[in-house]
């Protein structure tokens, strides 16, 4: 987990000082000729030293940590929105837990559960504009996920290499993808950027198929150590394990290229 942002304030506060301090002495007519709008690139600089130090620009928008039990769910679905924040997911380690990770303030997984099935939501929508938090969530192994994710600006990778995919979605505006090959898949997943790079990492022995739609200004990048093409814009992972389930990913964007790792 990425801890939470300690430091930052206090490039806050120097910030504040010295723009005071400049102020007042324009007001004495200290400084002559001075022009206030020529402070802007300064602030430009402290915002930005603030969201590199801690991530953020809120003071108390670090991220949080969150666990969910498992109770009797088995099955799930995720839908992330996220906006402008960059999103991590991977399979979870710990047992009995139905998800953890890191969230932005107020982003806290909405949780609905319907018998044996739930459906947990996160939005950018209810998170403060200026939180910048990547978010980090960890999915249990045992059981089966719908996965739907998105950015318009924001980076997302998704390592499912020990999960369970039941279909799903990864897709980002302006932004990269890297997405790992899910240990089983019951329906395709589809995987898509309209500005961006995306990559896709297939550990060896898994069974899966890579079908990529390029275009001029989408182009592919292939180890062919790695993968033989039987067809047309068709891609397998040679030497799957015997009788490991096959897992579908359908590939396209519209600027960029697709890498096949």
């Amino acid at each position: 987990m990425r801890p939470k942002g300690t430091s930052g304030g206090w490039l806050w506060s120097l910030a504040l000082v010295a723009l005071g301090a400049v102020l007042l002495a324009n007001n004495f007519l200290l400084i002559s000729g001075f022009n206030v709008s020529a402070l802007l690139p300064l602030i430009l600089v402290v915002v930005g030293g603030i969201a590199l130090v801690r991530g953020d620009l809120l003071g108390d928008g670090g991220g949080k940590n969150f666990g969910i039990t498992r109770g009797s769910v088995e099955n799930a679905a995720l839908e992330i929105s996220a906006g402008p924040v960059d999103v991590v997911a991977y399979g979870l380690q710990r047992e009995a837990r139905l998800i953890a990770g890191q969230y932005a303030p107020d982003s806290r997984p909405d949780l609905q559960v319907d018998g044996v099935n739930a459906r947990l939501r996160m939005d950018r929508a209810a998170t403060p504009f200026f939180s910048l938090t990547p978010w980090q969530v960890a999915l249990a192994r045992d059981l089966p996920w719908k996965i739907y994710i998105s950015t318009h600006l924001g980076q997302v990778s998704v390592d499912m290499s020990d999960l369970i995919v039941d279909g799903g979605v990864v897709a980002t505006g302006f932004g990269d993808i890297q997405v790992t090959a899910p240990h089983e898949a019951l329906a395709p997943i589809y995987v898509r950027s309209t500005l961006g790079n995306i990559r896709v990492s297939v550990p060896p022995g898994y069974n899966t198929k890579i079908v990529v739609r390029t275009t001029r200004l989408f182009s592919l990048r292939v180890d062919e150590a790695r993968y033989s093409s039987p067809e047309t814009d068709v891609y397998v992972a040679r030497d799957p394990a015997p009788d490991r389930p096959e897992a579908v990913i359908y590939v396209n964007g519209t600027f960029g290229d697709a890498y096949l790792l």
